[in-house]
């Protein structure tokens, strides 16, 4: 037992069921015992790793593709360089190092994480001391905004529905014997899954995540009246089908209802969601990862690196490229992205 399940079985015990998006919200915000409340998730040594933490070359390239949007568009002479879910502080280091040669970008760029978890606020601040925190995006100032999202909206509570005739069951989280369990509401109509009638039948899930078209939404306006570009990469697909809600501790899957708190949470990004949800901004046709990469050079920029390393190191590089590029590992399961003005290209890498 966790003090958050006693928390959430009292809960559940005195008011009912509660949907997955609830239980996800405790389970990793929850200010004492959230998972992100109470510890640093990255690395070997945590439960999973990204790929700013797998290769520099990563967050390098992401830097330069920042860096020529910003100068495709006139280079604005002050813009908020953001990120939300910053990890470490890992992906905004390397981008400010691979752009420390762009005449003047440093000197416009004012960065800022979006964070929620104390802990690694503190791990941000050793590698990016510079960088402001905020707790929404309505605390941005009034500016142009490059922001980039590794892994972010993954990690976005959702609901999920079945679908029961022309209606919907929503599944939740309620208790049986003590502990914690899935069970389905009365079937209702749900007018924000009408489109989903056409592509789904009985008992198919489809998952939604309430918070996202307000996310995005703010995203892509600030974008259109201001300007500048955003870049999200995440594992997930056009649209939802399917549960793809999976907990990791210790880098292996794990029962998400066993001990609240101490997994991490995560489920495929519905990318067709951020798209509506982006206007009057434009999006870029959904890439994968190791398309993108390859096309802003990461095996050019792989062999330049490679030629100063030997041995253990040079294995660890190459096999560093492979999983961010190759398909059957990261290239693939990873999408990007972009959103952009209606008055503007696409940033490098991306279609329009």
């Amino acid at each position: 037992m966790t003090e958050l399940l006693d928390i959430l079985t009292a809960r559940i015990a005195a008011t009912g069921p509660i949907s997955l998006a609830d239980y996800m919200s405790e389970a990793l915000l929850h200010p004492e015992h959230g998972y992100y409340a109470t510890r640093d998730p990255l690395g070997a040594a945590g439960d999973f790793i990204t790929a700013p933490e797998i290769s520099q070359m990563f967050g390098e390239l992401l830097g330069l593709c920042l860096a020529q949007t910003w100068l495709d568009q006139g280079a604005p002479s002050r813009f908020a360089l953001v990120e939300p879910g910053p990890g470490r502080g890992t992906l905004m280091a390397d981008i400010l190092r691979a752009t420390r040669a762009v005449p003047n970008f440093h000197a416009a760029a004012e960065v800022y994480f979006l964070e929620a978890s104390p802990t690694l606020r503190a791990e941000q601040a050793k590698r990016v001391p510079d960088a402001l925190w905020i707790d929404s995006l309505s605390d941005l100032p009034d500016l142009p905004i490059y922001l980039v999202a590794n892994e972010f909206l993954d990690a976005l509570p959702i609901r999920q529905f079945v679908r029961d005739g022309t209606g919907w069951r929503e599944r939740m989280v309620g208790m049986d014997q003590g502990g914690l369990t899935f069970g389905l509401s009365a079937p209702a109509p749900i007018t924000a899954l009408t489109h989903r009638l056409d592509d789904t039948q009985d008992g198919d899930l489809v998952e939604t995540c309430p918070a996202l078209p307000a996310f995005i939404g703010e995203i892509g306006a600030r974008i259109e009246a201001k300007g500048g570009a955003a870049i999200f990469i995440d594992y997930g697909d056009w649209h939802s089908l399917g549960d793809t809600l999976q907990a990791l501790r210790a880098h292996e899957k794990t029962d998400p209802l066993a001990a609240p708190g101490t997994a991490d949470l995560t489920a495929h990004v519905d990318f067709e969601a951020v798209a509506r949800a982006a206007a009057p901004a434009k999006f870029t046709r959904l890439t994968p990862q190791g398309v993108f990469l390859e096309r802003l050079g990461i095996t050019e920029r792989a062999q330049a690196l490679a030629t100063r390393l030997g041995g253990e190191a040079l294995e660890s590089h190459i096999a560093a490229h492979r999983r961010l590029t190759h398909p059957a590992e990261m290239g693939d399961l990873f999408k990007v992205m972009g959103l952009y003005p209606s008055t503007a290209t696409p940033p490098p890498g991306l279609q329009a």
